[in-house]
């Protein structure tokens, strides 16, 4: 993600006129799609069902359907909305209004083009939003000012000033020692450029925790919960130690312990 900062800008551009096109989609694109289906259906000899007549209900149900209903108003409200409503809710799972400001703020920090993007509000809002417990309110402070020696010392420094992504950055800062007195502006960057392995991890974790804790193990205490997906999760680890060398281990801490 980093070292394509601007696709990750671009990306989140494409992500919210996506949404705005299936919000559009499913508020007027309705007669669109049921006049073009129509006519493919026409041309191609296949029947089209009466859209006004009363919708039955399969597999018995009919019996238990008290809500009579037209054929149309089935298909538009239980599969076309339904349809498009899935579609929005799985993009607002993965990229919410919170985590898309998240990496829009971010790109604040990007060295490209003679750091064009710096922002120095966005960074603090950044931070103040994002990361509160990583930052005192007086680095806080101090980190407005750093922001301001940091830009005017980048753009002239020819070390740092034909850098492109926070990556570059980060290891210039490191390798030239500024990072020393840049320290505020080098742990944000350090925050930042773990994010993507920090959100991998949580969604491992969860989608481990799914295999793990099924319905006849809904009752397993959390710790050997934390111990079960631990060593499921690292099993690449778990796989290099053989039953003999664990059974080993324990047996010399007992022998630790009598000494002892």
């Amino acid at each position: 993600m980093i070292n394509n900062s601007q696709d990750v800008v671009n990306a989140m551009h494409l992500v919210r006129s996506t949404k705005a096109l299936i919000q559009n989609l499913r508020e007027e694109g309705w007669d669109k799609l049921l006049k073009n289906v129509t006519s493919f259906c026409e041309k191609h000899d296949i029947e089209v069902p009466q859209f006004s007549a009363s919708y039955v209900a399969r597999q018995g149900r009919s019996r238990h359907q008290k809500d009579h209903i037209t054929v149309e108003h089935y298909l538009r409200v239980e599969i076309f909305f339904v349809t498009i409503d899935k579609q929005l809710q799985e993009l607002n799972c993965r990229f919410n209004d919170q985590a898309m400001e998240l990496l829009t703020l971010s790109m604040a920090l990007v060295p490209k083009d003679a750091y064009k993007a710096f922002n120095i509000e966005d960074i603090c809002t950044l931070v103040d939003k994002y990361y509160p417990m990583d930052f005192s309110e007086q680095e806080k402070i101090n980190l407005h000012f750093q922001l301001q020696h940091f830009i005017v010392d980048a753009r002239q420094d020819s070390n740092l000033k034909n850098l492109s992504t926070m990556q570059e950055l980060c290891t210039c800062l490191a390798t030239t020692k500024k990072s020393e007195v840049y320290y505020l502006i080098d742990r944000l960057l350090r925050l930042i450029m773990t994010l993507p392995v920090s959100t991998a991890t949580t969604e491992r974790s969860f989608s481990a925790m799914k295999i793990i804790k099924t319905r006849l193990r809904n009752k397993m205490k959390a710790d050997f919960l934390a111990d079960s997906m631990i060593v499921y999760i690292e099993r690449d680890i778990a796989t290099s130690f053989s039953s003999d060398s664990i059974i080993e281990h324990f047996k010399s801490l007992k022998e630790r312990r009598a000494a002892l």
